[in-house]
């Protein structure tokens, strides 16, 4: 009878064991993993401004390298633009034609200058031929989706330009042999003040060449190489607006109690071991895209996620963009 009792009661010692176990596990799920994480994290944002060329070119120096600090201003790369500089050959050397023709409106028509209006027509035909030949290469690359529709306006606006430039040409040719009247005069003028423009236009392109800081901030990133080709609107660098910072989080919808526009929020930065504050100006729900919580199942509600933005109260210039920010939600 002893010898029963004792096998027994060493069977029932490994089930007492397990049903601690099972107990222990039970209750340490239900007053530890059921409860909420109270914690909300997020991270630090900076303004960044793509800086970018008008006209295409080739980086002939970049100025600056990652984390300079520039001026609004500033020249940051230099642009190698030969195809602006031979337009703008070419627009001086129209513009001077002009201003030639229209002197000898002016004065009226001798042999010497009925000749020097001849040549200017023969030059502006040449001209012409070029850049109809320059307008047809241009469609047929465009034709074969090879380059821009902006390309190919450009081609297409020179070829037209010329085809003024060559029909002025001709008038004034045509002017010199019959000599100058009034209306011819005039017309004169206004050619002069057209290549004028002309020139004005190609030599804004040209001072697209030196790439300019539009903000005052520090160089985050540098895309191309020195001798690399860009395209027109293409970024170069990247430069950041360090007076424009702000914290971004993502909350759920049932612990937005606690930030409501304007408020000021306490958030711990680990990088910098520190507390800062900041005033939320920006609350919108991410979308149906976004994460969220599904409790219908529950006899609940589904949770959504809402973009949770602030900006810091008082500047600091330690705060770097990706910089975690940690709310206790309590």
């Amino acid at each position: 009878m002893g010898t029963s009792d004792k096998k027994s009661g060493s069977k029932l010692i490994p089930i007492l064991g397990f049903t601690v176990v099972i107990v222990a596990v039970a209750l340490y799920g239900f007053f530890f993993l059921r409860h909420d994480d109270n914690i909300i994290q997020g991270e630090a944002e900076i303004t960044e401004v793509r800086i970018s060329s008008k006209v295409p070119g080739r980086i002939a120096k970049f100025l600056v390298d990652e984390g300079d600090f520039v001026k609004k201003g500033d020249t940051v790369a230099i642009l190698s633009i030969p195809d602006i500089d031979a337009k703008l050959s070419q627009a001086d050397a129209a513009q001077q034609g002009a201003e030639a023709q229209n002197k000898k409106a002016i004065k009226g028509a001798r042999s010497e200058q009925i000749r020097g209006a001849f040549e200017m027509w023969q030059k502006a035909k040449a001209g012409l031929e070029i850049a109809k030949k320059s307008y047809d290469r241009v469609q047929s690359l465009y034709d074969k989706g090879v380059t821009t529709a902006q390309k190919r306006d450009e081609a297409e606006a020179n070829y037209k330009a010329y085809v003024a430039t060559e029909r002025g040409a001709k008038s004034q040719y045509d002017m010199a042999l019959n000599g100058a009247e009034k209306e011819d005069k005039e017309a004169a003028r206004a050619l002069v003040a057209r290549a004028k423009g002309a020139v004005a236009e190609v030599r804004s392109y040209v001072n697209e060449s030196y790439v300019i800081s539009p903000i005052d901030g520090e160089i985050s990133e540098r895309f191309p190489q020195e001798g690399e080709l860009v395209g027109s609107g293409a970024p170069i660098m990247n430069v950041m607006d360090l007076e424009d910072k702000w914290g971004t989080f993502n909350v759920r919808e049932d612990r937005l109690l606690n930030f409501k526009m304007d408020q000021v929020v306490t958030a711990f930065v680990p990088a910098l071991n520190k507390n800062v504050e900041l005033k939320i100006y920006f609350l919108k729900d991410l979308g149906s895209y976004a994460a969220w919580k599904a409790t219908k199942a529950t006899g609940d509600y589904d949770r959504k996620t809402f973009e949770v933005r602030a900006r810091f109260v008082k500047e600091n210039k330690d705060i770097r963009s990706g910089m975690s920010l940690v709310i206790n939600n309590k």
